[in-house]
């Protein structure tokens, strides 16, 4: 929900303000407020003048094109359903979109069984037909997140899978079990491998973390997910979901590589949590981070709970972070719903 406000008071000194040509209806709101729109597990990437942004609904992924991005759900398109028959025909979650090696793919989880328990999620890629990652996508298949890579028997059960490129290499990160169980009540952990290529693990996998400490615990069921990648200035983070996403309770921890091999777990520094909620903002989970128009501010939009009550009725919340000293992310407190805060830098003319 994008607030607009009276022309009084769409610009204060210091913000982006809006060009006025002796028109009052040119003048372009330089403020919004949170929510931004409903849904969860919000994925943002800018490539070139746009921001995409992809979500699963009703069994199918939406691709919008803005601009804006505090106005991201613009020019939304179906780009791929889930099939009727096959491992991935149920429980479509967590859909991310990247620019790998000249190509978009999107990464995504789903199931071969509907409803609770989710014991058969699994990660899978398609890869876009042409250049327009809002056209047409390739299924490429299942990705192999077990511990046999030499047979690819007895796939292990994962979700929330992104990709990192360090070092001329390709990663991919999941949330993952140790094995494969009857419940979904098992706790789950972050794991590493390498690719061969966008759509191939090579690699047995490596456990990174594990949700040992308190505050990724909260209450009776651990766990690490929606790992997501943030570098800046030559280091790179995961900043990944902690406790469980349908309790006012969930929250971010943060990885940082401080060695040279991610797949050495002692080279991953852990640190949390790094952002949570407040008396008035629940359940913060699931961020993907992007920067401004003109690129002078960093921003991350996560998801919260519209309530304290256990569930998954959630929006998306975006607000700017900054740059600890040791060159962490800073994001602070999250903002309130309906709290006006400046849009991103280089949104409206100057």
């Amino acid at each position: 929900m994008v607030l607009i406000i009276g022309i009084a008071t769409a610009c204060s000194p210091g913000s982006s303000a809006g060009q006025n040509n002796g028109d009052d209806d040119s003048l372009i709101p330089c403020t919004f407020s949170n929510p931004v729109a409903k849904g969860q597990d919000p994925w943002i990437t800018k490539k070139g003048n746009y921001y995409y942004y992809i979500e699963s609904r009703g069994g199918g992924l939406y691709v919008s094109k803005s601009k804006e991005l505090t106005n991201i759900k613009q020019n939304e398109k179906l780009v791929w359903s889930l099939p009727e028959t096959g491992w991935n025909q149920h429980s479509l979650w967590a859909p991310e979109l990247h620019f790998v090696n000249g190509q978009w793919y999107i990464y995504y989880t789903a199931g071969e069984k509907p409803g609770s328990p989710f014991i058969s999620q699994r990660s899978g890629v398609l890869q876009a037909k042409t250049a327009d990652p809002m056209g047409g996508y390739i299924d490429k298949g299942q990705l192999y997140t077990g511990n046999d890579i030499e047979t690819k028997a007895d796939n292990i059960w994962s979700i929330d899978l992104t990709v990192l490129e360090h070092e001329d290499q390709l990663y991919g990160i999941w949330s993952g079990w140790e094995e494969n169980r009857d419940t979904d009540q098992t706790p789950q952990h972050l794991y590493i491998a390498e690719m061969e290529n966008s759509w191939t693990i090579s690699s047995n996998r490596v456990k990174i973390s594990s949700p040992e400490e308190e505050w990724e615990i909260s209450s009776s069921l651990p766990i690490n997910e929606g790992a997501q990648i943030l570098k800046h200035n030559g280091d790179v983070f995961i900043v990944y979901s902690a406790s469980q996403s349908w309790l006012p309770s969930y929250k971010l921890g943060q990885l940082k590589l401080v060695g040279e091999d991610p797949m050495n777990p002692e080279h991953w520094q852990k640190s949390g949590p790094v952002f949570e909620g407040s008396d008035l903002v629940h359940g913060i989970g699931h961020a993907s981070f992007t920067t401004s128009p003109d690129g002078k501010e960093h921003w991350i939009a996560y998801h919260t709970k519209v309530s304290t009550d256990p569930g998954w009725n959630r929006v998306i919340h975006m607000q700017p972070f900054g740059w600890q000293e040791d060159g962490s992310p800073q994001f602070d407190r999250p903002v309130v719903a309906g709290k006006s805060l400046e849009k991103p830098s280089g949104t409206c003319s100057e």
